[in-house]
């Protein structure tokens, strides 16, 4: 196996061994991130799970194998499988399709759900890195310059990136939009820096919002 991902040649490397023939499952919603559910699956299980597509488990009540969702219709699509560094655990992460917990919660973990989606980890990783080029100021660092270039012009450069992202989704390609956006969002980030703010301001705002439209 030359790295984690588990495909159905790859059965035989695991090792079923230390659960009694039971590998321990952790599935991660694709989409959010979260944490939604723990389970089991023997060979069998895996096997027809990427097989079918669907996640199937080990059922150690019922001592068979059961699809999530069979009784529900609350199904988990596969997107990938990956095994740890010993072979003998898996992440799966998948598409949910309603409810998980039994209890009808989104995650089988309460408040996991909050998990912040993969692309939010990487705006928050960027707001890490203009706070530590301000703290360090690297004299061949275009934040830095930026930084000291003062307010005026930061927010000048952010309008100027709203204004190409415009431009580019009115009549841009795809690629084109995405790379304005990104443009957008990183001087954004240098404003709110150099104004002293933080992302996770913006993101108490968007709560309240959103709590006021429910």
């Amino acid at each position: 196996m030359s790295d984690t991902a588990v495909t159905l040649d790859d059965l035989a490397a695991l090792d079923f061994t230390k659960g009694e023939g039971l590998l321990p499952v952790i599935v991660q919603d694709v989409d959010s991130g979260a944490v939604l559910m723990l389970g089991y699956m023997n060979c069998d299980a895996l096997r027809a799970t990427l097989t079918s597509g669907k996640v199937v488990f080990f059922s150690r009540s019922k001592g068979r194998l059961w699809e999530k969702g069979e009784t529900s219709g609350h199904t988990l699509d596969l997107v990938d499988v990956q095994t740890d560094c010993d072979r003998d655990a898996l992440l799966v992460t998948a598409r949910p399709r309603g409810s998980i917990c039994h209890l009808g919660a989104e995650s089988c973990f309460g408040g996991a759900r909050r998990i912040a989606h993969p692309a939010l980890a990487a705006i928050a990783q960027l707001e890490e890195i203009i706070r530590q080029r301000a703290a360090t100021r690297p004299e061949s660092s275009y934040t830095v310059a930026l930084l000291s270039s003062g307010i005026r012009r930061i927010a000048q450069k952010v309008g100027e990136e709203g204004l190409e992202l415009a431009l580019a989704g009115a009549g841009g390609t795809d690629r084109q939009v995405i790379g304005e956006a990104a443009d957008l969002v990183y001087h954004l980030l240098v404003l709110l820096e150099a104004r002293g703010l933080k992302l996770g301001e913006i993101g108490d705002e968007l709560r309240t919002r959103n709590a006021a439209r429910m």
